[in-house]
């Protein structure tokens, strides 16, 4: 940046700002900018009845502007427009006002100008929230002042005013929040993983991936972009880079970055020497894809200046993350999983193969124009029946028919599915809600969803 925070802060204070969305991230922006003295005005597609009532008063309160359920009739009074991930920046609005010389920014680019200290940032199809978990543990292990941010459900911007210059954001970047920035520059960059997601926004996977590489654009040589050696399309994404690229491989020894060796996760320097940290078959977060977290949150954290006792520590103690293979509890000798955050094909996959087999699956919601082929192929010998909800439903059926998979029921609820599910399952069986599907169609996001499915699962063990 070609300025300080401070200066920034002070420019900020000066601009009339549209803040568009407001989901979290919106709502944050919005007190956060009001606070700095910017002139703010919300919108959201959403009509008044729809928005938090405390937050139409504070709304009020404070004499903030607001178009909800409606748009500003004219673009260019605004000086610059902050957008929430959701917000689709080709929407015709946002296009008027680009074109009249509106600058438009996403959240995390706004956050990051208006933060001291360093990001790491992790994207990724699939793993971001464990890895950026994970980091955040060693990070506090190592005795580093961190904050966990980002698409893991705390607005980035919403730490600004306390952040400090030896702080360091770790955040998890979406692509929705890849695609809107322009100065955004980790210290230490990653990508986890690049499989078909988000196609109904980005229209095809080159458009998906060019927000994915974004997260290391800025990036100068004195920096590093972790990358899955593993996943060719994703080591791709890191050829436009400056960064120096650390691989990590759960299937290789590398000469350079972070890989296994006899079972150990070890780390080979820039000088050749190997580090170990901790031997993968004592992680408590199970399945093949946690030893790949694991490796990419290493290599994140030793190129950041951790040692490798507190990342060993951090690493062998870390328990997961709510939401992704969950364990809820046993019924009548049936286990019950919460995957909410499985919200694509790939990520379900990951499950079942973590679980292995005798699985009763409940899958579907808002598909998000994937193909469900892959997933199908994935079910025999792993997958006894399947229960299906949501928009998608029908989409999955037939998928999992054209592979000769046939145990197939439809509910209409959570609870009639958790129930469905148990009546199918055998003692030693699991239950396992993996949606493959975003659950926009019949929540307000994942969590919510795994929560409906927890308090199902609870009713059942009363």
């Amino acid at each position: 940046m070609s300025y300080t925070v401070d200066e920034y802060r002070r420019e900020v204070s000066a601009k009339k700002i549209l803040v568009v969305g407001m989901g979290r991230s919106g709502i944050a922006a919005v007190k956060e900018l009001h606070k700095l003295g910017a002139t703010v005005t919300a919108q959201d597609i959403n009509t008044v009845d729809k928005l938090d009532p405390k937050f139409i008063t504070y709304l009020d309160r404070e004499a903030i502007e607001y178009y909800f359920g409606s748009i500003p009739e004219h673009m260019d009074v605004f000086d610059m427009v902050v957008l929430s991930p959701g917000v689709n920046p080709n929407l015709d609005f946002l296009v008027d006002g680009r074109n009249a010389g509106v600058e438009i920014i996403g959240e995390l680019e706004m956050a990051f100008r208006l933060s001291r200290g360093k990001y790491v940032a992790i994207t990724g199809t699939n793993g971001k929230t464990t890895t950026t978990s994970l980091v955040g543990k060693i990070f506090e292990e190592a005795g580093r002042k961190s904050t966990v941010v980002g698409n893991i459900g705390i607005a980035a911007i919403s730490k600004v005013q306390d952040s400090t210059d030896d702080e360091w954001m770790i955040a998890e970047a979406s692509s929705f929040q890849l695609e809107t920035i322009s100065e955004f520059k980790p210290v230490v960059s990653a990508i986890l993983n690049f499989t078909p997601d988000h196609l109904n926004r980005h229209g095809n996977m080159d458009a998906y991936g060019a927000c994915k590489a974004a997260i290391a654009s800025n990036q100068t040589e004195d920096e590093y972009m972790i990358v899955n050696y593993d996943d060719k399309a994703c080591l791709a994404l890191s050829r436009a880079t400056k960064a120096k690229v650390v691989p990590f491989s759960r299937q290789e020894s590398l000469g350079f970055g972070a890989y296994l060796e006899d079972g150990y996760i070890v780390i080979r320097d820039e000088n050749g020497i190997v580090h170990q940290i901790c031997n993968s078959e004592e992680l408590k977060i199970i399945g093949d894809h946690n030893i790949e977290n694991a490796l990419a949150a290493a290599a994140i954290s030793f190129f950041a200046g951790i040692d490798c006792e507190a990342i060993s520590d951090a690493i062998e103690k870390f328990p997961g993350v709510e939401h992704r293979i969950e364990y809820c509890g046993v019924v009548d000798g049936v286990k019950f999983y919460n995957d909410s955050k499985g919200t694509n094909v790939e990520a379900s996959i990951i499950a079942l193969k973590a679980l292995k087999e005798n699985i009763i699956l409940i899958a579907g919601g808002d598909g998000k124009a994937q193909g469900f082929t892959e997933l199908s192929e994935n079910l025999a010998g792993r997958v006894k029946s399947i229960v299906l909800l949501g928009r998608a439903a029908k989409d999955i059926e037939k998928a999992a028919t054209a592979a000769g998979f046939t145990s197939i029921y439809f509910e209409n609820d959570m609870n009639d599915c958790v129930k469905k599910a148990l009546s199918l399952a055998a003692e030693g069986d699991k239950v396992l809600l993996s949606p493959a599907c975003a659950s926009w169609d019949m929540y307000d996001n994942y969590e919510q969803r795994g929560e409906h499915f927890k308090s199902c699962v609870n009713l059942l063990l009363r």
